[in-house]
């Protein structure tokens, strides 16, 4: 299966904010939306990084009085990102080796796209309980031409 797969399923909507807006502007827009991750996007609605509940959560171990700081501080800026072609169970096992939870998807320079591991663990099991249905169909029909 493929990541283009996923996002038919899941939809390309994408939850954005800009580099200058403070953590505490991003820890609303993330309460609101009820997600986990937020693209980060200059003017030019280029991706410029990555912002995470565990990015929030780790600086404010260090810095209590980080709220008012710009996003750009705080946001992952190397982000890795994947692509509509990539295959699900090898980007499964890039986000558990990296250990992150997001992945945007580019195609070419375009974001298309926001996939999470728990998409990926839902387009998993679709896969396999459609694969378990087949082979009980073929079960079932084959007891009855016995």
């Amino acid at each position: 299966m493929k990541i283009r797969t996923v996002l038919a399923t899941k939809g390309m909507n994408m939850i954005s904010i800009s580099p200058e807006q403070t953590l505490k502007e991003a820890i609303g827009v993330l309460a609101q939306h009820n997600i986990g991750a937020l693209l980060v996007l200059d003017a030019d609605k280029s991706m410029v990084g990555i912002l995470s509940e565990r990015d929030i959560i780790r600086h404010i171990a260090r810095d209590e009085q980080a709220l008012g700081q710009p996003i750009a501080s705080i946001m992952t800026s190397n982000v890795i990102t994947g692509r509509p072609q990539d295959d699900v169970q090898s980007v499964m096992a890039t986000m558990t080796e990296r250990r992150f939870r997001h992945l945007p998807i580019m195609d070419g320079d375009a974001l298309i796209g926001i996939i999470s591991i728990g998409d990926v663990v839902k387009a998993q099991m679709d896969d396999f309980q459609g694969k378990i249905d087949t082979l009980q169909t073929q079960i079932i029909e084959g007891e009855a031409t016995e």
